[in-house]
């Protein structure tokens, strides 16, 4: 078999290894009912002569698949869920490899995990095995991956056409039909807790923007069904990540009538700080908000999840006379948000309403928008995010824009009708 795949262009490697025939395997089978904890100890990388050598080490066996992608150029390795432990990069990352600019690895969905190398050089795949002690059970995934010209590497490169690896259930995502509110009944609010899992987004002292918006969500989520009539749904729960598509895709399979993303993100310049509400354009407010947009992209990149096509599922036509509509609803609830949000916080963002071509607004048919909670990058913002009275100041503001703007929107709506 490793003969065999020494002389096969590898496109991707789907290995289950959940059962092994031998007799001594049979005392650690109980362990089965727990996840594969990673040991760090005897896992790493180094590169060859010919290119970049990998072993990642369990407690036992666990299916795994393994591809490449480009733009950036980067390993895959997805794995039935793993528990990753105190483990950290540097675990693997020892010495520096110049073949690897960067590595991260963490959950990437309920029940699955996900590891992404990013490499500095064009490598293939050239072997990949699973080897399991037959007295432990422990098991040890190694890959070797070669040397390659760029043309050879975008050849071999492209996600699996597996649909049902680690999706959710048919029926979660089948969309319902989105009719605009009136005001009979509760609204529907998607909240949107951005990066997550195995994309930790803006880190600062120890703090991690994925855990603060989640936070922060849990917070605003509480305060909305004890303040009014609404029905609420989190794109995400636990620190998981959920790619962009995939964040739409709830939020149009709930039937939101409203969809807010939520994020605490670093600037590496300036001194920005305070909250800022962001709508849909192609045309960003000024240079930082262009730069916001593009790290939200490149983190779904990075994290093996490639948008590209995502809007061929409609003709953009059509997406553009939906969003005539929605957009001045969604432009219409920043200004809410920026004048609730001012009464209870007093200083929010220089320029409170930006605008950015942030993928994750692009539904045609929700009004949705973006709040940066503040920057990691300012220290006043990050003693803010993880204040509990701060946070229940700002998810009161939130509250009370979202009761405005609903009335006035199915004030519209009936004006429509009529």
């Amino acid at each position: 078999m490793h003969k065999m795949l020494r002389h096969i262009s590898v496109r991707f490697l789907v290995l289950f290894a959940l059962f092994v025939t031998c007799g001594g395997f049979v005392a650690n089978a109980q362990d089965f009912t727990a996840l594969a904890r990673f040991d760090a100890g005897r896992s790493g990388l180094h590169q060859t002569a010919e290119g970049l050598e990998m072993d990642l080490a369990f407690s036992q066996a666990v299916p795994y698949r393994v591809f490449t992608l480009e733009k950036p150029r980067r390993l895959v390795v997805d794995f039935r869920e793993v528990d990753w432990g105190q483990a950290s990069k540097s675990d693997l990352l020892r010495r520096p490899l110049s073949m690897v600019r960067d590595l991260r690895f963490g959950l990437y969905r309920p029940g699955w995990s996900r590891m992404v190398v990013d490499l500095a050089v064009p490598l293939v795949l050239d072997k990949a095995e699973m080897k399991t002690n037959p007295e432990t059970g422990e098991a040890t995934v190694h890959l070797r991956l070669v040397s390659a010209s760029e043309a050879r590497f975008s050849a071999q490169s492209g996600a699996p056409d597996d649909r049902k690896w680690g999706l959710l259930p048919p029926a979660s995502r089948v969309p319902p039909v989105i009719t605009r509110q009136n005001g009979d009944r509760p609204l529907v609010v998607v909240l949107d807790p951005g990066h997550g899992g195995i994309d930790p987004g803006a880190e600062r002292d120890g703090l991690r923007e994925a855990d603060l918006v989640l936070a922060f969500a849990r917070t605003l989520k509480e305060s909305l069904l004890r303040g009014g009539n609404f029905e609420v749904l989190l794109t995400r729960q636990a620190d998981v990540f959920v790619p962009l598509e995939e964040r739409l895709s709830i939020a149009r399979a709930a039937g939101a009538d409203v969809f807010i993303s939520l994020h605490a993100d670093a600037l590496a310049e300036g001194r920005a700080r305070g909250a800022t509400v962001y709508t849909l354009s192609e045309t960003a407010s000024d240079a930082a908000s262009a730069r916001l947009a593009e790290s939200h992209d490149r983190s779904d990149l990075l994290a093996g999840v490639d948008l590209e096509g995502q809007d061929d599922l409609i003709a953009n036509v059509l997406m553009d006379m939906a969003r005539r509509e929605t957009l001045p609803r969604s432009e219409a609830l920043a200004d809410d948000l920026v004048s609730a949000l001012k009464d209870v916080l007093g200083k929010l963002h220089k320029r409170p309403h930006q605008f950015a071509s942030f993928s994750v607004l692009k539904a045609p048919d929700i009004p949705s928008v973006l709040i940066e909670l503040g920057f990691l990058s300012s220290s006043k913002d990050r003693e803010n995010l993880i204040s509990e009275e701060w946070r229940k100041k700002a998810a009161k503001g939130i509250v009370s824009a979202l009761e405005n703007w609903a009335r006035e929107d199915a004030s519209q709506a009936s004006l429509l009708r009529k």
